[in-house]
């Protein structure tokens, strides 16, 4: 939001069937943090530049790891960040640093900006992602899992576990059920190269260098090299892959799919031939799921409501509130290992710093979250906008601020009840942030956002609000 629109006496953010809120960066609401190392170098400058140029940003450049650049943050604190790393600096460790230290730039337990990392297996491929300007409606969307195919105009999936099935939905029309042949590869590739989707998602069994599409059937794998993705089908025979329209990906539920290693890796393959602007990817070994399928539930619960970044945002945050309410006082970080198919001894070591004893019917959810919150990367400029294309929704909201007062009102058109938060960013910073009215809700109202806890239930016609207003510091 600009600062005209921080002069008027009411600010309204409406999200509804025809109006999507959006926050807008302005002058100071976006920094790139890069290493000294990597703004020295000639061809990832041009990516630093294209971000600053096209957020008006300030840079932040840091000489040893990358939480000297986080703690730089701090003053001003931006509403984005954007980490710029080479393959070789965007690794595990780097993603969890990101996590951890950004949510420490206020004394609120949750992440003080929406941030991305963009790196690409070359700085070409980093310039692409940082370069892209045109927002993108999401109306065209493949997976290698199952997916709603209603939420877009039109799509297409493939069993990983039902071999040869697949599901089609042309424009206009229902999805259909198809039975194709086992070795699903080159229809998978040219889903990627000829289909060129929006959106893709995946599941089932991967690493860092592959993903096989079959979760309990044989079939082909894609795997990468030299920043190349390619299909590997049952024969033997490769399949290149070669696309370049934008589009995002969400690794939902594959293991280590968002791990950088090294420059052999999935994600840079994605992120290079396979045109994937923006990238969602689990760095360890996933198990209990909440962060990867929570990222899917926020863009598809109220389609077109959020944004991929912001879909990323939430789904953290929804960890973080759950960890403060039901594992309030105990600790956060009692992982620092993370090879669990290697190192068995690691849950059994982070249970007994937590205190369990036993079989407690807690201890799999209080793992779960915590070895979620830190581990899950986001690649891509954090405020390019890639969403599902709006579709009716069963609630609307509306943000209104007058005299200082600030109301959050849901309108319910339909009987709802809604499985994740009902979230929204704030349109700028709020200072000491107030509760007056809604305390039934217990909302999360930080300086950065605004959040309603899940299994929320409406009927329609029903009304329902939040009122907070400033405070001076203390």
């Amino acid at each position: 939001m600009n600062h005209h629109m921080r002069r008027l006496s009411k600010i309204v953010l409406v999200l509804g069937v025809l109006g999507i809120a959006r926050v807008v960066c302005a002058a100071g609401d976006y920094a790139v943090v890069v290493s000294k190392a990597t703004a020295d170098s000639a061809d990832w400058k041009k990516v630093v530049d294209a971000l600053l140029e096209k957020h008006q940003a300030r840079l932040i450049v840091y000489s040893g790891k990358v939480d000297e650049g986080i703690a730089q943050l701090k003053d001003p604190l931006p509403r984005f960040a954007c980490f710029v790393a080479t393959p070789e600096e965007a690794g595990r460790d780097f993603v969890i640093t990101i996590h951890r230290e950004t949510r420490k730039l206020d004394e609120d337990p949750y992440t003080d900006v929406v941030w991305g990392i963009v790196t690409g297996y070359s700085a070409g491929d980093a310039l692409r992602i940082a370069a892209a300007k045109e927002p993108l409606v999401i109306r065209k969307g493949a997976a290698g899992t199952g997916i709603d195919l209603n939420l877009f105009d039109e799509g297409r999936w493939y069993s990983e576990g039902a071999a040869g099935e697949y599901w089609v939905k042309p424009k206009g029309e229902a999805p259909q059920k198809n039975k194709g042949p086992q070795d699903s590869t080159n229809a998978l590739v040219s889903t990627f190269n000829d289909y060129q989707p929006d959106f893709w998602m995946t599941s089932g069994h991967a690493t860092e260098r592959d993903w096989q599409p079959g979760y309990s059937y044989k079939n082909g794998q894609f795997r990468c090299a030299e920043g190349k993705l390619f299909g590997l089908d049952l024969k033997g025979k490769k399949h290149p892959i070669e696309s370049q329209n934008p589009k995002i990906f969400l690794g939902a539920g594959n293991c280590l799919i968002g791990h950088i290693p090294d420059r052999n890796a999935m994600a840079l393959a994605y992120l290079g031939s396979g045109g994937v602007n923006q990238m969602t990817g689990y760095t360890v070994v996933t198990w209990y799921g909440a962060m990867g399928w929570g990222v899917k539930d926020f863009l598809f619960e109220l389609p077109g409501r959020h944004n991929h970044a912001e879909a990323f945002f939430f789904s953290n945050q929804a960890i973080v509130q759950k960890l403060e309410t039901r594992f309030a006082g105990k600790p956060r970080e009692v992982f620092n290992k993370w090879d669990m198919e290697k190192d068995r001894s690691i849950m059994g070591g982070a249970a007994q710093a937590l205190g369990y004893k036993g079989d407690d019917k807690n201890l799999k959810d209080h793992l779960g979250l915590l070895w979620d919150v830190d581990t899950v990367a986001f690649y891509g400029d954090p405020a390019w906008d890639a969403r599902l294309a709006p579709r009716s929704l069963p609630v609307e909201t509306e943000l209104t601020e007058k005299n200082g007062e600030w109301t959050f009102t849901v309108r319910a058109s339909k009987d709802v009840k809604l499985g994740k938060p009902l979230a929204q960013l704030l349109p700028r910073r709020m200072k000491n942030p107030a509760l007056l009215e809604g305390e039934a809700f217990a909302p999360v109202i930080t300086d950065n956002f605004l959040m309603l806890p899940s299994n929320l239930e409406f009927t329609a016609g029903q009304t329902k609000t939040v009122r907070f207003r400033e405070q001076p510091a203390k």
